[in-house]
Formats: C-alpha cells, structure tokens, sequence
C-alpha cells in the first residue's frame, strides 16, 4: 500500500494540542476556528471501510488567535459510532459499505431500515445550532468548542426513504437555510426544505417539491437571488430497489446517458416552478455559484449555473479504497463549467462552456460575499498533478482571466481550501486560503495558510498525527477554542 493510503485512509487518535508549532507568521488579523469535518477511521474491528465516502464522522478544530493555533479532534458520537465502539463491527449501511450482518438480518432490514448517522460530510451554523451533515436527513448537533455531540435532528419529518444534499444554501440577509430532500417512494419527489435561521427553532417547511420517477444523485444544488436550480444528472435509481437496500446505497444507481441532463428552475419566494430545461450528459458533485441575468428592464432571462462537471460518473468508481491502492490508479478530473439556463422565450437546452480546463475538486470560494453575484471570480479547490493518484494540489481559478495557479509539495496532499476574509477588504481574494494537508512520507498533517491573492504559503500549523482525508469545513471568525485563544 502506498503511503498516502497508509496514512490518509488509516486512523486518526483523539487528541488536543494546546498550542500547535507554527512554521512561518500568521496574520495579525486572523482570528476565529475552523471546523472540519470527515472520516476518523476506515477500519473497525477486523472490517474495513470499501470507499472514500464511508468511515465514522470525526470533526476536528483548529483555533487561531494572536499567531497562535490549537487544535483539537473527536468522533462524532453516534449510535453508528457507539456500535463500532462497542461491538467491534460495522452496523450501520454507509454510502458504498453495508453493514455486516446475517443473512436473517438483512431480510429484517427491509422491514425495519437503518439509517446512518455518522454524519461526516459537512458543517453548517444554522440558527445558531453547530451541525455535523451527512446525506441522510440526519444532522447532528454539536458544541464548537469542545466538539461534543449534543443531540440529533433531521431535514425532514421522517428519515425512512430521504436522502438530503450536504450543501445547503445559508442567507444571512433573509434569514433562511435551505436544503433539498429527495424522498424515495412509490411516488418519488423531490423537496426544498426551509428553515427560519432568525429563531433557534430547527424546524424545516416544504418551499418546493416536484415529483419523480427515477431520482438522480444529487449531492448538491444551485442557489441564485430569485431562484432554486435542481440539475438532474443521468445517473439515477429505481426507487424500489433503494428501498430493499440489498446492496450498497450508491450501488443502486445506473448511469443512463441517453437521458441528458435536467435543470428544473423553481421561483426562490414563492417555490412554484419556472421552467425544466435539458442540457448534455454530464455528472457533479458540487455547485459553486449561480446568479441571474437580467434584462435592462430588470427581468431575469436566465439563470447561469457554475459547478464542478464530469462527462460521466465514472469518478465515484475511482475513490473505492481497492482503486485508490492499485498502482496505475487514476482520478477523473473535474473541470469549472458554465451553464446558461434560458427562463425567457421558447425553451432551448442549456448551454455550456468550460471556464478553465484545469481540475478542480472540493470548490469554494467567499461565500458570504460573492454566493449569488455576477461578479464573483475566484474559486479554491484541490487538483491533481497527475503524478500520484490522489489530490495533491491545490488550485485557485481566476474565471475572469480563465487562468489558474497552483501550490503543492513533494508528498503533500491537501484538503479543500476554505477562504478566510481579512476584515474590511474590498477585493475578493483578500485573505488566506486554509487546507489540512497529509504529509505522506512522514505520516503527519499541518493546517496550510496560503496567501489567497499570491497563492503562497504564509504559515502552516504541525500536528504529530495525520488528519484523514476528508471533505468540507468552515471558518468562523467568531468560534474561539475553549478558554478564548490559545495558550501563549
């Protein structure tokens, strides 16, 4: 097994360091925690995990104040973590691993379906609730500073036949979150849930729904200022086969190109649908942004979507573990594209351009000030060299200039790259870029501070572990570790 997969597939121990060596200067300015989020062990008991998107959630911190970090780490508690713990095994269906059971349990499992709650993917603050999500409905609830798992809640009313996006789209200015449920059935639909982020009340109501019969995976979705954009990609499931559950979630799934692409537009205030368009064959995982064009008179006549996109959905083939190990083994790159959904006029199909044809994965960008906007023009994500088999770059894309620029490190493998604003700045890149990178050789990781205008490194913070490879964190300039700033 090469070292990447030793270390960055391996396990992750439960620690707090109270004041992490930092190589180079940390800026004045940058104060606050990032959270993160991902898989802590691949392996329980004598059962390993089969792929990237499985594991058991850990959620790890990163505080920052006067050049200073701490850093902590700890497994999400819950039950899927309670059984691993204490029996030895893995007892709950994961994304592309079943549990394992008799063959008497598995038939029982029809009747009484287990869902995951290792809700590894993804952190959001919504109405001041710090929450782990995963692409069950399920969201775990837990303290910022001391990482402990407070309790559970959930998207929807019910978490039998729902899976739910990872991304959902925050509004500080109105107010709201919002999430996409699909809901499997005789009679599938697709759902945009609502929460009111102005109470600390987590309750969700139905903004949109639409009915389906064969749903799409979908692991996230678009957001403009007065639309909700569903693209529906060709790789999609019989809902009656889902429900049995007889073989891995994603296994469910077939890739039928013939369909194309579907981009359903619905009104963002009222949840009523504007218009369904078809587009190319393509797959994603995620969005970056969408705004809408308007008119001289203020009309919108399109909605123009960027996201990750793939030809096909051969990419989630290649992050099973036995893939990954094998020597010749190779990523799909994802690249930027732009797709234009035409609202005014006859319908047309959507069309399409590459914005950059450097990959990229794991896209971010300043979300609270450019989601939405026309004008937004940076995006930070992880790429790859083509040397080893893993994302050993980060990227940043100038879509303006259509150029990018790149840092990596003999060895190195880095996280997504979550931007960090410098307070009062007016330019977009104005800020550092922070990515947990697996130092492979030495079976270490360090938390990166990348110059976001230059793309240079400016400080990077040492653990004497490694941070598993995961997948999306946030920034908070307001979360301090426990006790305020580290210890000097």
């Amino acid at each position: 097994m090469t070292e990447f997969m030793d270390a960055g597939f391996g396990r992750s121990p439960e620690t707090v360091i109270d004041d992490v060596p930092v190589r180079g200067t940390l800026p004045d300015w940058l104060e606050g925690s990032l959270l993160r989020n991902g898989p802590g062990t691949f392996q329980v008991g004598g059962h390993r995990y089969r792929h990237w998107f499985d594991g058991l959630a850990m959620l790890h911190r990163f505080s920052i104040a006067g050049g200073r970090v701490s850093y902590a780490n700890r497994f999400l508690e819950t039950k899927a973590w309670s059984a691993a713990r204490d029996e030895g095994r893995i007892a709950y269906p994961e994304f592309a691993t079943d549990p394992c059971r008799s063959l008497f349990a598995r038939a029982m499992a029809v009747f009484d379906p287990q869902v995951t709650d290792s809700a590894k993917v993804n952190i959001a603050r919504v109405a001041e609730h710090f929450l782990a999500l995963a692409e069950t409905p399920i969201q775990v609830e837990f303290d910022p500073q001391t990482l402990a798992t407070v309790g559970v809640t959930g998207w929807d009313t019910s978490t039998f036949g729902r899976m739910t996006t990872v991304h959902p789209h925050l509004d500080e200015g109105r107010h709201e979150a919002i999430n996409l449920v699909t809901r499997y059935g005789a009679a599938s639909q697709y759902a945009f849930r609502r929460v009111d982020t102005s109470t600390t009340d987590l309750a969700a109501t139905t903004l949109a729904t639409r009915r389906v019969r064969q749903p799409s995976y979908i692991h996230s979705f678009g957001m403009s200022e007065r639309h909700l954009v569903l693209v529906e990609f060709p790789l999609v499931v019989n809902p009656v086969d889902l429900l049995l559950w007889r073989t891995p979630y994603i296994e469910n799934f077939r890739w039928r190109p013939e369909r194309g692409t579907r981009f359903h537009v619905f009104d963002r205030a009222t949840g009523a649908h504007v218009r369904t368009v078809r587009g190319p064959t393509f797959f994603a995982f995620h969005h970056v942004n969408a705004f809408d064009h308007l008119t001289p008179d203020g009309r919108v006549d399109e909605v123009v979507v960027d996201l990750v996109a793939y030809d096909d959905a051969a990419v989630i083939e290649a992050f099973y573990l036995h893939r990954l190990e094998e020597p010749d083994s190779r990523i799909p790159p994802g690249t930027l594209r732009r797709y234009r959904v035409s609202l005014a006029g006859p319908a047309r199909d959507a069309e399409g351009e590459e914005l950059c044809g450097t990959g990229i994965e794991l896209p971010s960008l300043d979300y609270a000030r450019m989601n939405t906007s026309p004008e937004h023009r940076y995006v930070y994500g992880v790429g790859l060299s083509g040397e080893r088999g893993f994302y050993d770059e980060l990227v940043k894309i100038d879509i303006a200039a259509r150029s990018s620029a790149r840092w990596s490190a003999p060895g190195c493998y880095p996280g997504e790259g979550v931007f960090a604003g410098r307070p009062g700045r007016t330019a977009e890149d104005d800020g550092v870029v922070l990515s947990v990178v697996l130092d492979a050789p030495r079976g270490t990781s360090f938390l990166l501070v990348l110059d976001a205008a230059t793309f240079t490194e400016v400080a990077r913070a040492e653990l004497p572990h490694p941070v598993l490879f995961g997948y999306h964190g946030q920034f908070y300039d307001d979360v301090a570790g426990p006790g305020g700033a580290p210890a000097r």
